[in-house]
């Protein structure tokens, strides 16, 4: 390579930190205007090519369990660049697939880049203390959420100018880019193992019986599981029920992304001094009151799109209170565990995410309305609430002893 690679210990700049999360968000919904298209493309139903996003987050959440502790035992480094590869090659089978079996699979595939989700607050944790690491991975996420903010609306722009593909097209540039920054900038930031790997697992026990770490992972699954039934379900709304061209619903979906930039920037202001208890409770309640008022809105007669778009913006604003303080209490449990911890973690939110956006596709169908999306939008909203309140029931006994 014409590029040493960093020296170990370098932490990479937070841009670093923030593209390597983006391209795994970017990988999610830059194609979701195109789903419509590439239903009629394919010639198949739109329960089928829904799954390239339900599939996708259940192979990422199956990956996390194992993201975490092989980046324990062998470094950062060497796992993020391995899984940008991959990804650019599936990536690439995407763009060529024939019909919408082998688009699927690849699509699949491309689930490979959690590793960069996952690493990038793992990163974080490897070089901050717990309050810290709150707020670094606000920032970082906040910057990161400008991708999925505007990736729909490219994607829309890009699908009326060249056809679904040309998100693709997009997506590969992105890897290569994003693996390119990470070669010359990302020095390893945790010292491998002398732990076998199969040791590094067995290692999962200590984290599975805290229930701090099951009160922590479960309210960010809970909350962000509200987020991708909206993901699942608004491509459907949008089309069938207030019949928005791709460009427009591109646009649509940004609502969330701009609540989810304030929400993490709030994070990364003031979780280091209010504490990630109070966000999380914040965040949960505005995120559950939105909801609940959009729900009203079409109960009295609402028909606009702002009705039900506008009201993602608390969504998304929760989202980023929640997501960063939770997952640094997550992470902080047991603090040698980081990766594995950020791993397991974020395999409860994608798999509890994969299993609601299925859930929502296959419930919305002609006829139904908005109804059945802004239900399990506020369901799960609703009960991250009750698991906040564990955590908090936990906490207060942990300290009386």
């Amino acid at each position: 390579m014409p590029l040493a690679p960093p020296p170990f210990g370098k932490a990479p700049h937070i841009l670093t930190l923030v593209l390597m999360a983006g391209l795994s968000a970017l990988s999610l919904n830059i194609f979701l205007p195109s789903l419509p298209g590439m239903t009629a493309y394919f010639e198949t139903d739109y329960r089928v090519m829904q799954l390239s996003v339900a599939a996708y987050l259940a192979v990422n959440a199956v990956l996390q369990i194992f993201i975490g502790p092989i980046s324990d035992k062998y470094g950062r480094r060497p796992v993020v660049l391995g899984s940008v590869s991959l990804f650019c090659l599936a990536t690439l089978g995407c763009l060529i697939a024939p019909n919408a079996s082998v688009f699927l699979l690849c699509r699949m595939t491309q689930a490979v880049v959690a590793a960069c989700m996952v690493l990038s607050r793992a990163v974080v944790r490897d070089t901050h203390d717990t309050e810290q690491s709150a707020s670094m991975i606000g920032y970082v996420t906040m910057g990161m959420a400008v991708v999925p903010m505007v990736g729909p609306a490219i994607g829309g722009l890009l699908d009326e100018a060249f056809g679904w593909r040309a998100s693709f097209g997009f997506l590969l540039a992105s890897g290569l880019g994003v693996w390119a920054l990470v070669w010359k900038d990302l020095g390893e930031t945790k010292a491998p193992s002398d732990l076998s790997l199969a040791a590094q697992f067995r290692e999962y026990p200590e984290l599975l019986s805290s229930r701090r770490f099951w009160g922590y992972a479960g309210v960010a699954g809970l909350i962000s599981g509200a987020f991708f039934a909206f993901l699942g379900g608004a491509p459907y709304v949008g089309e069938n029920v207030f019949q928005l061209s791709p460009a427009q619903l591109g646009l649509y979906f940004s609502t969330s992304a701009m609540g989810y930039i304030m929400g993490n920037f709030l994070s990364g202001r003031y979780s280091a001094r209010i504490g990630i208890n109070p966000m999380i409770v914040m965040g949960t309640l505005i995120t559950t009151a939105g909801l609940a008022a959009s729900l009203l809105l079409f109960l009295i007669g609402a028909t606009h799109p702002i009705a039900f778009f506008g009201f993602m913006v608390p969504l998304g604003l929760g989202n980023g209170l929640v997501m960063p303080n939770a997952t640094a209490g997550a992470l902080s449990v047991r603090p040698h565990l980081a990766g594995t911890a950020s791993g397991l973690g974020g395999a409860i939110i994608i798999g509890g995410g994969a299993g609601l956006s299925a859930l929502a596709g296959a419930l919305l169908s002609p006829g139904t309305g908005i109804y059945p999306l802004l239900l399990i939008m506020l369901a799960t909203s609703a009960a991250s609430i009750l698991c906040m309140l564990y955590v908090l029931k936990v906490d207060r006994v942990m300290r009386d002893r």
